[in-house]
């Protein structure tokens, strides 16, 4: 297969997950979008340098993740005024129930809430279903250390949705008056 059409095959495949995942790093969709296409061009340009010591998904991830972080570095991102929390990327389809839409919402909200280390680790966790392992790789980041921020992660973000819900964060509801 030759650079065209594996850099092709990586956009259809991975485009929509690469697209999210720069999302959860600037959450505006059309600064997500230009990412996403420095991305491929970054993969396209380098795929003469891919050893395969890892999966191409794996050296995917890891060029978007070092690329989003690179942007949240610079100039431009620091001096430009980030837009309002947009959840249209993430919307689901239109079969799914309101109910349904409002607690994935609900629950992107909470992760985006979560400090960049976390959410990243969590991000590629859930929503990309990556293993601890290619988290590592892709982060560059200790397995344990992403063990532990997995770990973190799901106590913030049930903490997070406890206290959404009105919740003390051990099932008992909270009361708006204090008990006598």
């Amino acid at each position: 297969m030759d650079r065209h059409e594996t850099i092709s095959e990586l956009m259809d495949q991975y485009g929509t997950d690469v697209l999210h995942l720069a999302y959860s790093y600037v959450r505006n969709r059309q600064t997500a979008e230009d990412l996403a296409q420095e991305i491929f061009i970054k993969c396209y340009e380098n795929l003469d340098s891919f050893q395969g010591n890892s999966g191409l998904q794996t050296w995917l991830y890891r060029i978007a993740v070092n690329h989003c972080k690179d942007y949240l570095k610079s100039w431009h991102h620091r001096k430009m005024v980030v837009g309002d929390f947009v959840t249209s990327v993430f919307q689901s389809s239109p079969e799914k129930e309101l109910m349904e839409k409002a607690d994935r919402d609900e629950v992107l909200e909470a992760v985006f809430q979560l400090p960049i280390k976390i959410r990243e680790i969590i991000y590629l966790y859930y929503f990309q279903e990556c293993t601890q392992k290619e988290i590592s790789d892709i982060c560059k980041t200790n397995l344990n250390t992403v063990k532990a921020r997995v770990a973190r992660g799901k106590k913030l973000l049930k903490e997070a949705m406890s206290e959404r819900r009105g919740y003390d964060g051990k099932g008992n509801a909270k009361s708006e008056k204090p008990h006598v």
